[in-house]
């Protein structure tokens, strides 16, 4: 008789037993697909994030960042044009974005506040993140003012202005004095981030090279036309270009890597502890149905049946119940991914941020086959440590058993 078809004859004497192991095996399945597609689609997001936001490759001199400026732009980039042109021409670049960092403190005549700025190439830089950052107020692009700025909507607020006012930028040049700027809000932007909107300022590079009385920039970005060229272009850019430091985005963003570590802990824990009742429960089953066939296992034993076919027969009753178990919770967990997205659920905002983010969940082909493989696995162990000790008990015992 076929050992798959006798296995699930064994399965059918109790129905109700074997339904309830099955359904916790299920549920297992889909809580662990479920909980780590939840932070693969996060990981995604702040990877998507982190990309727009620093660009997929940094380009710095070797010294910033290593060491301490004692002025501004001492380590900056020199002589940047040629550079980006040249940089132009690499396989999967798209885009090239100039950046220089600055501080300072910014003021509209009655209220002074530290600022912490950017110049930018407005335009591009805004197309570039996209949904990463909201524009609250701004003056239509074509009517913009040249010399203008996009200002954070919470430095907004206590600086009191609106779009089309006026301010001024004081910030310490690279000759050590000090240098002011009069500039026109063009528009009040918001990054979800509230600290971050409280000093956020952003104008042209060419207005803060004027700010700061020098020619270079302190970085630019590299935008790539897909994620996964990000490593094979940093090592190509890094062994043509070694007078530059090439910087993948995984480097520069702390809060991608903080994050995925602590899912990492959290999601795995929670697989561990899910995997452990697995096993118990399918334990308990195949426990009470080996007490029950005991006088059974007794006569297959005195017919010659070897005590590894009896551990066979049971193992193959485990894999069967950890079979259909994953497959109703993949069935579940795909409803789910699939039904989510028309649900317009969001997420409260993390700490620190004042705009949620969907919920949704990211279905992955390596995620499902592990999760099969790992309850499947569960289930043939568990199966296999029951029943291996009423293998081996004594004919006589056996067929006595009460």
């Amino acid at each position: 008789m076929n050992a798959w078809y006798l296995a699930w004859c064994n399965m059918l004497r109790n129905r109700r037993r074997s339904l309830v192991t099955v359904l916790i095996a299920a549920l297992g399945c889909f809580s662990v697909l479920v909980a780590c597609g939840f932070a693969l689609h996060t990981y995604q997001m702040l990877e998507e994030g982190a990309a727009r936001e620093f660009g997929h490759i940094t380009v710095t001199t070797p010294e910033l960042g290593k060491r301490h400026e004692e002025k501004p732009m001492q380590y900056g980039i020199d002589h940047y044009r040629p550079l980006i042109r040249d940089l132009a021409s690499v396989p999967h670049v798209t885009e090239l974005l100039p950046k220089i960092a600055l501080s300072g403190l910014i003021s509209n005549g009655d209220n002074s506040i530290p600022f912490v700025g950017y110049g930018i190439e407005t335009d591009k830089v805004l197309a570039t993140l996209g949904s990463l950052i909201t524009i609250e107020q701004q003056v239509p692009p074509s009517t913009w003012h040249e010399q203008g700025a996009l200002l954070g909507s919470t430095l907004a607020k206590q600086l009191n202005v609106q779009v089309g006012d006026a301010v001024t930028l004081l910030a310490a040049t690279t000759e050590g004095s000090m240098n002011a700027l009069d500039l026109v809000v063009n528009g009040i932007v918001s990054t979800g981030w509230q600290e971050v909107d409280a000093r956020l300022v952003y104008l042209s590079v060419e207005h803060a090279q004027q700010l700061l009385l020098t020619d270079r920039i302190s970085s630019f970005s590299i935008l790539l036309d897909e994620m996964g060229a990000t490593a094979t272009t940093v090592a190509e850019l890094a062994s043509t270009y070694p007078a530059y430091q090439f910087t993948p985005w995984w480097e520069r963003s702390f809060y991608y890597q903080s994050v995925r570590s602590l899912y990492d802990r959290i999601f795995g824990l929670l697989g561990i502890i899910i995997a452990m009742l697995v096993f118990f429960s399918m334990s308990n089953t195949l426990g009470m149905a080996v007490t029950e066939r005991t006088r059974e296992i007794g006569t297959l034993r005195a017919l010659g049946t070897y005590p590894r076919e009896i551990v066979l027969q049971f193992w193959h009753e485990g894999i069967l119940i950890g079979a259909l178990g994953t497959v109703i919770g993949t069935g579940l967990a795909l409803l789910v991914v699939v039904l989510l997205p028309f649900a317009g659920l969001e997420m409260p905002p993390p700490p620190g941020r004042t705009i949620g983010y969907p919920l949704l969940i990211k279905a992955s082909l390596p995620l499902y086959l592990i999760t099969t493989l790992t309850i499947i696995t569960v289930c043939g162990l568990a199966a296999w440590y029951v029943s291996r000790k009423a293998s081996r008990k004594p004919i006589v015992e056996a067929l006595t058993h009460v």
